[in-house]
């Protein structure tokens, strides 16, 4: 697995200062829909339960929640909200994988194509970029070193990698809800779990050119708001200035 990550960590700092203004409930309130679809009960509902823990960490209204459960049940009527991944190249020749909620296609693609476009990049045909990524659970922890990377391998874990005072976890996709569970039983702060997609290997970017170029392409993806998730195989060198 990659370890510290400088994309990973503006991208958080993006999410938080999006969560700080509201921006982010209608992403979660769409993952939230999403799961919803294959059941309403997050005790039976791993997804769900997964998608709620990640909106009451942003402080969602518990009122929108539930519109949200209601909403991908079919409760509420109206057109079914469906998930679809987009697939691209951005300047370098960068793969990105772009997840989509959407109760509209003819809405959605356009938007997403836009942006490519406007950027400097283009959509790729299904499959073309998706092989460059492997499907992960990730659970995102507090502290670190030897003795809790033993407990997370004990639990079920493939790797962990220490990213400052966090660590993060990896997990196969059908073990990430037994190995969260068995983390929060021993103690160990959780911070955060989700599914994620994973590069087989990073292009680091060195030029700040490339590297503006490709923020602005992201910005303007993550912009839509039927974007629920972005996932890449680059990575920005440290020395690297983005303006």
């Amino acid at each position: 697995m990659s370890g510290h990550s400088k994309w990973s960590t503006i991208k958080r700092q993006k999410g938080a200062k999006d969560a700080a203004r509201g921006a982010i409930f209608t992403r979660l309130g769409s993952a939230i829909a999403i799961a919803a679809r294959t059941g309403t009960d997050p005790d039976m509902n791993f997804s769900l339960r997964l998608s709620i823990d990640k909106a009451k960490a942003a402080n969602m209204p518990l009122a929108n929640i539930q519109r949200s459960i209601d909403r991908g049940s079919g409760k509420l009527g109206g057109e079914q909200i469906q998930e679809i991944m987009y697939e691209g190249y951005g300047p370098g020749g960068v793969a990105i994988l772009v997840e989509c909620a959407t109760d509209n296609i003819n809405r959605t693609y356009p938007e997403v194509r836009l942006a490519f476009n406007k950027h400097g990049g283009n959509i790729a045909e299904k499959g073309a970029v998706a092989f460059q990524f492997d499907r992960k659970g990730m659970i995102r922890i507090q502290g670190g070193g030897d003795d809790v990377m033993l407990q997370a391998l004990d639990a079920g874990a493939e790797d962990m990698v220490e990213e400052g005072d966090e660590s993060v976890v990896y997990t196969d996709p059908k073990e990430l809800a037994k190995v969260r569970d068995s983390l929060k039983k021993i103690g160990i702060e959780i911070t955060e779990a989700e599914l994620t997609y994973i590069p087989n290997t990073t292009i680091e970017i060195t030029e700040d050119s490339t590297a503006g170029k490709i923020m602005r392409l992201m910005d303007a993806l993550e912009a839509q708001d039927d974007v629920t998730n972005t996932y890449v195989n680059f990575d920005i060198a440290d020395d690297v200035t983005i303006d």
